[in-house]
């Protein structure tokens, strides 16, 4: 079949580069995809959010399933789209229903799911400007640290973690004035968790699921989780604390009460659900819902499925994904982000990259790279990601190091530590 993958990061390159080796795929388009999607199928130079032309390049080239990568075009209703369409309505959608994405697209909508199907949480409250002083007196029934949530998307950059009450107030004040535009309309006030952050991952039909490898991905800029929070700046699969005990209570108190509360509410769900989680003393809470694979996660998750990712998807589609079986390899995976200098903050573009073609031991996935003329260019903030396999954590973690080291631009930066807490424990 013609599959058409939206995206155009390095989660999307880690779909292409697994799509392609299905035995049900003859063709994959990627829009608007990058350098290293377009080594695995063909780029189209479309916007995500763009429904109208998406529509056309899905006609046009035969398109029978569509794979989502990033949480727009699911937040503002892809899923709808194509289910209205007559001309779209068989063609397949790997994602959730334009409702059902508001566990990612709206943080009270996600903490009220959370509360009313009872899944552990840490006490917020949800406040706009005709509730702000309410807001206020909430802050300061908190300890310090506490976290302010933008309701909406705002790039992986509307969570702050305020150190102290001053803080918290100064920041809740200027969010909700506009500090992250219509996103921070409405700012969820949250208590701070003390714990280890862990991914689980599940591929669900909405009422069937499978669980993917769990991962665990480092936000912050600066070794040893220090500095700014970053879209990622690596991730390890599987998570070594992540035992049978820990597993068995977030499949029973957070996946199989998210699976039944999407049916109670009547919310369409066809695709990936991203659960992330603070282990505090052994428990799961969670803290937040993506209705998409996380990024580099899937950098770091993918590489160990060794299943047929269409086959797995065509049981989502054709809700029978209780038939099929994922198969995951036992080795270990490390992924470590290649960043322009600078970044998050201000970084150069149009760097020229070197020695990437030199790499044998690790995966290169492109994340924010651009062809031209014949040079391989940065575009991004994050440039690459870089996954590889071992038998151990410590021999992946070497060769990603290895490889990151080897591949050369001006200014580049890379966390040298990823997996640093939990080889410590």
């Amino acid at each position: 079949m013609n599959i058409l993958l939206l995206g155009g990061g390095g989660r999307e390159h880690a779909f292409a580069r697994s799509i392609v080796q299905s035995k049900l795929c003859s063709q994959l388009f990627i829009a608007p995809g990058n350098p290293g999607t377009a080594q695995h199928g063909k780029n189209v130079p479309l916007g995500v959010t763009d429904f109208e032309a998406i529509k056309k390049c899905c006609l046009e080239n035969k398109i029978e399933l569509v794979v989502v990568g990033p949480e727009d075009p699911l937040v503002q209703g892809i899923y709808d789209f194509f289910v209205a369409d007559k001309e779209l309505k068989n063609i397949f959608v790997i994602g959730p229903s334009r409702d059902a994405a508001q566990l990612e697209g709206s943080k009270a909508f996600a903490k009220e799911f959370m509360q009313r199907h009872k899944i552990p949480t840490a006490a917020y409250q949800s406040f706009d400007a005709n509730s702000f002083e309410k807001g206020v007196e909430f802050i300061r029934t908190l300890n310090a640290p506490i976290v302010l949530k933008a309701d909406g998307l705002a790039a992986g950059k509307g969570v702050l973690i305020c150190n102290s009450m001053d803080e918290a107030e100064k920041e809740f004040k200027e969010m909700i004035h506009g500090k992250f535009g219509v996103a921070s309309e409405k700012v969820v006030v949250e208590e701070f968790l003390h714990g280890i952050e862990m991914s689980v991952f599940i591929l669900t039909d909405g009422v069937n699921y499978l669980l993917l490898p769990a991962a665990k991905d480092y936000k912050r800029i600066g070794e040893g989780d220090t500095g700014l929070n970053t879209g990622g700046m690596g991730a390890i699969s599987p998570v070594p604390f992540a035992d049978d005990v820990l597993m068995k209570k977030v499949v029973e108190q957070m996946i199989i009460p998210t699976i039944d509360g999407l049916q109670q509410d009547k919310l369409v769900y066809k695709g990936f659900i991203y659960f992330g989680l603070m282990i505090v003393n052994g428990e799961p809470f969670m803290i937040e819902y993506n209705c998409r694979m996380g990024d580099p996660e899937t950098e770091a998750v993918l590489p160990r499925i060794e299943s047929d990712l269409v086959d797995l998807f065509m049981g989502v589609a054709h809700e029978k994904l209780n038939e099929k079986k994922i198969v995951i390899t036992d080795d270990y995976a490390a992924t470590i982000v290649l960043t322009s200098g600078g970044y998050p903050e201000f970084f150069e573009k149009g760097k020229i990259i070197k020695e990437i073609n030199s790499i044998k031991n690790s995966i290169v996935f492109h994340a924010g790279t651009i062809q031209q003329n014949n040079e391989l260019l940065t575009s991004g903030g994050r440039v690459l990601a870089v996954t590889s396999l071992g038998k151990t954590l410590q021999e992946a973690l070497k060769s990603s190091k290895a490889s990151a080291t080897k591949i050369q631009f001006d200014n580049k930066y890379f966390r040298s530590d990823i997996g640093f807490d939990v080889l410590q424990s």
